[in-house]
């Protein structure tokens, strides 16, 4: 790897902890909403609304950003890594699936082969951003499972008073939940957050496409592009992989059982949270709480890859 490449995909990792600031600061209020929405019944909340005027009643504005220290610490490092080897992704699937100039005769080729991409450079096809998604998720997954599942956690917690909650904070519940259920414990819902994040495929895979059209189509400026294009796609992303999104809830939240003293544990896999969604409200169960989730989706994920892009084009 040569020290171009090399800091090109340090600039993705220093970029990403931009974003994940700028995202929290936007977005986690309406992740609070969707949350609770997700993970409770009509006869609580009867929609968002709802939920935001009694949260904000009874818990304050702090209220609507409970749980938020795991996302401000854990998306920094979660877009850092996200979007770094979202970077790294690129450039390896452009090197080896997408480029047409593959040259392996001889150990003087490789030189050749690079040379021609720095005279000729050729652009990484749609399908190799999306896939270059799906495998940034995958990678941003095991990261991301443990940091939403506290926070998933806490943000159920209704009461004011600390005295009545199960967990005091981040560090008093990741304590407790491995204590009673070791890594495993923290690590509950993983397979389910790998699912939700192949759905990277069609974040990526849309937002090169918003950006090509964009730039072809009008004359804004390079922010102004990756401000629309972060949203749009963001929106495509929700659109496609909310249900899956919905179960993820139910089983992060989902009682552990055991030590923790939380209740009895109601799902054993996946299926299982999936057909009590249904079993519950319906197809409409797995769209509860959309609303303030699509309302957030645009401005903070274009927020987000504003601050990326921006600070892509600032380093050196």
């Amino acid at each position: 790897m040569d020290t171009e490449e090399s800091s090109q995909n340090y600039k993705g990792f220093v970029a990403g902890v931009f974003s994940g600031v700028a995202k929290l600061t936007v977005g986690h209020p309406f992740d609070t909403i969707k949350v609770r929405l997700q993970t409770s019944t009509n006869r609580q909340f009867a929609g968002p609304l709802q939920c935001l005027l009694l949260t904000v009643r009874h818990e304050g504005v702090f209220g609507l950003y409970k749980g938020a220290t795991p996302p401000l610490v854990g998306w920094m490092f979660m877009d850092s890594i996200m979007l770094g080897s979202l970077t790294f992704y690129r450039k390896f699937l452009h090197r080896t699936l997408f480029n047409p100039h593959r040259m392996y005769d001889s150990p003087s080729s490789f030189a050749r082969r690079d040379a021609s991409l720095e005279l000729e450079p050729h652009k990484l096809p749609t399908i190799g951003h999306a896939m270059a998604g799906v495998m940034a998720g995958a990678t941003v997954s095991f990261i991301a499972a443990p940091v939403e599942h506290i926070k998933a956690r806490l943000q159920i917690q209704y009461s004011n008073r600390k005295s009545e909650r199960l967990y005091q904070g981040p560090v008093d519940a990741f304590g407790k939940i491995y204590k009673f259920h070791g890594i495993a414990g923290i690590y509950h819902g993983l397979s389910a957050t790998l699912l939700f994040r192949s759905f990277f495929f069609f974040w990526w895979g849309g937002y090169d496409i918003f950006t090509r059209l964009l730039g072809t189509h009008t004359s804004l400026s390079t922010p102004a592009i990756n401000f629309w294009a972060g949203g749009l796609s963001a929106q495509v992303f929700w659109c496609t992989s909310y249900p899956s999104d919905v179960v993820k809830q139910r089983i992060m939240t989902d009682p552990l059982g055991g030590g923790l003293g939380d209740g009895t544990r109601r799902f054993k896999s996946w299926k299982e949270a999936a057909r009590a969604v249904y079993r519950e409200a319906g197809w409409r169960g797995y769209w509860r709480g959309f609303v303030p989730c699509f309302l957030r989706a645009f401005p903070a994920n274009a927020v987000a890859l504003v601050a990326f892009e921006g600070v892509m084009r600032s380093l050196p």
